[in-house]
């Protein structure tokens, strides 16, 4: 970046204050947004309104508070007139018939995964944990598209007030209102969501020896195209989603249906599965063997993991969620 107005020393004062906030504020705009490409393209506009606008800053409030304030604005522009992401089982309809070919949906923006890659730029890994923790608090899958189903304002206020921990007066100055308003919004959101407060899945941190073994057994199991031991480690109530196939599937036996009939693969080797982290969560980009003996991506499975078992698996089809995640397109044979 460049300026005409800040000295070199408020250019290095503002990068210092600012960069390691960057993670922190591109998982508050996936919360908002549902988009990890529109939360890192928000995060650049928010970097670049702050930097224009860092001489007039006049530290009544923190950095921190300012740039969120910057950040969570933007966001509700973005949100004016846009659709909400949904993942498939929140459009309303029963679950799907397992037996019945599958239907792309291309017509909606669905719910995208949020690869930690896009918060971190590095691998997660070498992240420290805390800090990790704590960027990614309540970007698991379930509790964003449950978010989704919130008005703009109303998000913005269950976001600022329960993930971030602001104080009503400091929610109500951020988005210009009334520390009533606020109240009244966020009793509002919480009420709309019910349990999608609680029912995310497990962090990577967060996980069991046992819990990380059954993630090991179900990525396992895939490569062996043993149906059984897949479906095997599920609840009995456990959701199979893959947008932007339209339906979703409930239950061991008509997820094993599901992939007996739908899924290309047919024995072993046909599917590789490479582990990463999306969302906070346990997740695989999943690999189909083609003709020629290598292996392309097909689609980033992120798993809801609960008390050791698999809840739900979404599966995204799509090579940008496998970009972002730093996994390649093409694994050699």
């Amino acid at each position: 970046m460049t300026s005409t107005t800040l000295s070199p020393q408020q250019e290095r004062e503002f990068e210092e204050v600012t960069a390691p906030l960057r993670g922190e504020l591109i998982a508050h705009c996936y919360r908002m947004l549902g988009s990890a490409g529109e939360a890192e393209d928000l995060v650049q506009e928010t970097y670049l309104r702050a930097w224009r606008s860092y001489d007039r800053f006049e530290g009544r409030s923190s950095v921190r508070t300012w740039m969120y304030t910057i950040a969570t604005n933007s966001c509700l522009t973005a949100l004016k007139g846009q659709a909400r992401r949904p993942l498939p089982s929140g459009l309303g309809q029963p679950p799907g018939d397992p037996r019945t070919a599958v239907v792309e949906d291309r017509s909606r923006d669905w719910l995208e995964p949020l690869p930690d890659r896009v918060v971190w730029g590095r691998d997660a890994a070498t992240v420290d944990p805390a800090q990790a923790a704590e960027a990614t608090e309540s970007t698991q899958l379930a509790f964003v598209a449950a978010l989704q189903e919130l008005p703009a304002l109303q998000r913005a206020v269950l976001v600022l007030r329960d993930v971030l921990q602001l104080s009503a007066a400091e929610t109500a100055q951020v988005l210009d209102t009334t520390v009533a308003s606020v109240n009244s919004a966020l009793q509002r959101s919480r009420v709309t969501i019910g349990d999608g407060l609680e029912r995310s899945g497990r962090r990577v941190s967060e996980l069991t020896q046992a819990e990380r073994d059954v993630f090991a057994a179900f990525c396992e199991a895939f490569e062996r195209y043993d149906v059984p031991a897949v479906v095997g480690v599920m609840t009995a109530q456990a959701v199979w989603q893959m947008p932007p196939f339209d339906r979703y599937y409930v239950g061991p036996q008509d997820i094993a249906a599901l992939i007996g009939t739908q899924c290309p693969a047919s024995g072993p080797r046909d599917l590789r599965m490479v582990p990463t982290v999306a969302n906070g969560q346990p997740a695989a980009g999943m690999y189909l063997r083609h003709e020629d003996g290598g292996y392309r991506a097909f689609q980033l499975c992120v798993v809801d993991l609960q008390e050791g078992r698999v809840t739900g698996v979404v599966g995204f089809f799509s090579e940008d969620a496998f970009t972002r995640a730093g996994l390649p397109l093409v694994l050699e044979r």
